[in-house]
């Protein structure tokens, strides 16, 4: 069995950066990785300071490097056989330590809609703060499923004064909506989006239930975003529904910490809504609390030795 100060589940922004923290104060600390991130798909990373247009991969290389060189152990794969204490086997491997961090990230559940999967990072996207610099000035389409499809509709306009938002018809938005919409020359278009048609390797149109088609170079989803928790079972650890309503997470308090007593949990795991920057902060906030947390231990424990 190997041995460590702390294991951290996740090896992206968040858990690289808790890692390094943790790293830097000569802590042991093993990272497990399946090597998965949400953002594979994107071209590059935006509004991460100094990083922005990197490809996610390779901030992920670069991150794991850094925490390399702090001695920070990685091991390949998902963890699984999580038991309180903690022990977590992870291929060949069982590892043990009294701290344990979650960084697993969240998966998103893609609307049901022809092509519209094979496009996901590209053309057909989900964040504004992420992608819409992109998609600046082209025909943005919204899929309006939902009830934050207005809001994020009047966000895209900010970028392109040629926004739809495709109204599913079991969605009802309020007057104060459809004012605030209308202002701002935001097209409604009532109808479910049944397919994507590609020209050229780019999305060029969308089709209609009704089988009409309408002209469109980005279309933007508003996915609904699972905590990846499925291994934390043993813990008592589940996702509860985000207040957001944007998907689910782990609680923590102001530290990171879970309802779990040694168990922390830092980026889109804890907060669905966090971009990369702020998973990358949130990890090291986590590091410190977990470095702090061991400190105080080790000072108690001294002190009664010393009795």
């Amino acid at each position: 069995m190997n041995t460590f100060d702390v294991i951290i589940l996740g090896g992206g922004a968040a858990g690289l950066s808790a890692a390094t923290a943790l790293g830097r104060f000569r802590r042991s600390v093993a990272v497990i990785d399946a090597g998965e991130p949400r953002n594979a798909p994107a071209e590059g990373v935006h509004n991460f300071l100094s990083r922005d247009g990197v490809n996610p991969l390779e901030l992920q290389r670069l991150g794991r490097a850094e925490a390399e060189s702090y001695g920070v152990t990685f091991f390949d794969g998902s963890a699984s056989d999580i038991h309180p204490g903690f022990s977590v086997s992870v291929g060949d491997h069982t590892l043990s330590a009294p701290r344990l961090i979650v960084a697993t990230g969240t998966h998103d559940e893609l609307p049901a809609i022809q092509g519209l999967a094979e496009r996901w990072g590209r053309d057909v996207i989900h964040c504004p703060y992420c992608h819409g610099w992109e998609v600046r000035d082209r025909a943005i389409g919204i899929v309006g499923t939902h009830a934050r499809a207005p809001h994020i509709a009047l966000m895209f306009r900010q970028l392109s004064d040629r926004v739809t938002l495709f109204l599913d018809p079991t969605v009802t938005l309020g007057a104060d909506e459809l004012a605030q919409l209308s202002a701002r020359d935001v097209s409604i278009v009532t109808g479910s989006i049944s397919g994507l048609n590609i020209l050229d390797d780019a999305l060029s149109t969308v089709t209609l239930d009704d089988g009409s088609t309408h002209a469109i170079e980005a279309l933007a989803v508003g996915t609904f975003m699972h905590a990846r928790v499925e291994t934390l079972a043993l813990l008592g650890l589940v996702a509860v529904d985000h207040p957001s309503g944007a998907g689910t997470h782990l609680p923590v308090d102001g530290f990171g910490l879970t309802s779990v007593p040694n168990v922390w949990a830092a980026g889109n795991v804890s907060d669905p809504m966090a971009q990369v920057v702020t998973s990358a902060a949130q990890g090291l906030m986590v590091g410190a609390a977990v470095n702090a947390d061991l400190i105080a231990e080790e000072a108690s424990a001294a002190v009664t030795a010393d009795e």
